[in-house]
């Protein structure tokens, strides 16, 4: 028996049987034999959910050996990639093609199928999460038939599926919709936080792609900023690697073990991180302006709320960090998204901010968690599908138009529930 659990240590599972195929026909063999057998699947990706999205109670699907770009037309730039690709391979060999993913998240540990079936994003006011960059996916349905779904075939299961929880079918191909690479300037510096809020609409809409962090206690939020670009002015590696490696991994890394052995010193370790920021500014191709090194573990959860709502939100949680019986040692991360038409997409017909909270791996953080949840729910917030939350089917069909939709879909792929899974259970209720 194969024991396994997820990055952040918040979910894990020891599976019956684990399957290891290496292209689509055996997917769908170990799909129709598991079926068969009355048993349930669920696909691994790498682990970086924090919810037990991924536990599979019965038999694990492992897709390590099914990777890599299987067809790219450099015309029309789509490119067919097999599921179990990280993004990390995925912009390595879209690289080597001349394209690039339009925008991405700050992690490129996930598989393209477990990004897309949980709603990863990156930041963009004119931009989509992942899966609006999708042109077709094929999938492997619970009696083990393929199927293909696109926006002219099979157009419902193609809007469940961009980000389908993986309750629907088992993705083996996903093709996306590139573009040509391209080169992004990086400007990231402190900056007081009461200007970048009084700012923030207009630095979304001004910028490519916005973000900025938050770091509780202190004055100073650290923003990025980054637009496209003619060249490549990279980092040194010395100062790529002191940056990156020793700042925001080693020396942040310390600052965190030091606040879980003595709590007391927090609110001082993190108005001391806030001042200490540092200004850079440089440009590389895109995808590594977009990705970061990401080695201090954390819990997260994450809420998409109508952009409208967010600087009410921040303000609410600003109040709320202060009266919590547990310090927060982590900072908050702000993010924006252009609306889309995916079923279960956050930002399903609205432009939406993401705020993201996190706490620093083996700190308390239920309490915080909580209070922000409340915050967001009140302006009708969506939980990310793949970071902590404690909501359940009854509420989220409030928050999604088409939740219901989707469970029509569901029942259609899937009747007998082979694809599910407590945590499915949970937010979609019984199949």
């Amino acid at each position: 028996m194969t024991r396994w659990t997820n990055w952040a240590g918040t979910a894990s599972a020891s599976p019956q049987h684990v399957h290891q195929p290496r292209d689509a026909a055996e997917i769908a063999a170990v799909v129709e034999r598991v079926a068969g057998a009355g048993r349930t699947v669920r696909p691994w990706g790498s682990g970086h959910s924090f919810t037990a999205i991924a536990v599979a109670d019965s038999d694990a699907l492992d897709l390590r050996h099914w990777t890599g770009v299987e067809k790219a037309d450099l015309e029309t730039g789509h490119v067919t990639v097999r599921s179990g690709t990280t993004i990390k391979q995925l912009n390595a060999e879209l690289d080597a093609l001349g394209l690039a993913m339009a925008n991405l998240g700050d992690i490129d540990a996930q598989t393209i199928a477990g990004a897309i079936s949980t709603g990863t994003h990156g930041t963009g006011a004119k931009l989509g999460g992942i899966a609006t960059q999708i042109v077709a996916l094929e999938l492997v349905l619970a009696d083990g038939s393929v199927v293909t779904c696109s926006a002219d075939e099979k157009p419902d299961l193609f809007a469940a599926a961009r980000v389908g929880l993986g309750a629907l079918g088992v993705i083996t191909t996903v093709t996306l919709r590139c573009e040509k690479s391209f080169y992004l300037r990086a400007q990231e510096r402190p900056e007081p936080l009461e200007q970048v809020l009084e700012g923030f609409h207009d630095f979304a809409a001004e910028n490519d792609h916005f973000e900025f962090y938050w770091f509780p206690y202190g004055k100073n939020a650290l923003v990025k900023r980054n637009n496209r670009c003619e060249t490549a002015q990279p980092l040194s590696k010395v100062r790529e690697f002191v940056d990156y490696q020793i700042m925001e991994n080693v020396a942040f890394g310390g600052l965190c073990r030091t606040g879980r052995l003595m709590p007391k010193l927090v609110p001082s370790l993190g108005s001391f991180a806030s001042n200490v920021l540092s200004a850079r500014e440089y440009s590389d191709v895109s995808h590594r302006v977009f990705v970061t090194a990401r080695n201090v573990r954390f819990t997260e959860t994450e809420y998409a709320v109508p952009r409208e709502s967010v600087l009410d939100v921040l303000a609410e949680l600003r109040a709320v960090v202060p009266t919590l019986k547990d310090p927060v040692m982590f900072p908050v991360e702000v993010r924006v998204a252009a609306a889309d038409d995916i079923w279960l997409s956050t930002a399903q017909g609205r432009d939406s901010a993401y705020i993201a909270i996190h706490q620093f791996v083996g700190m308390p953080y239920r309490e915080y968690f909580s209070a922000f949840e409340k915050i967001a729910g009140a302006v009708g917030g969506r939980p990310h599908w793949g970071k902590m939350h404690d909501l359940d089917a009854g509420v989220l069909r409030s928050r999604y138009p088409h939740f219901d939709d989707f469970l029509r879909v569901r029942k259609e792929t899937d009747p007998n529930g082979v694809f599910t899974n407590t945590y499915l259970d949970r937010v979609l209720g019984h199949v």
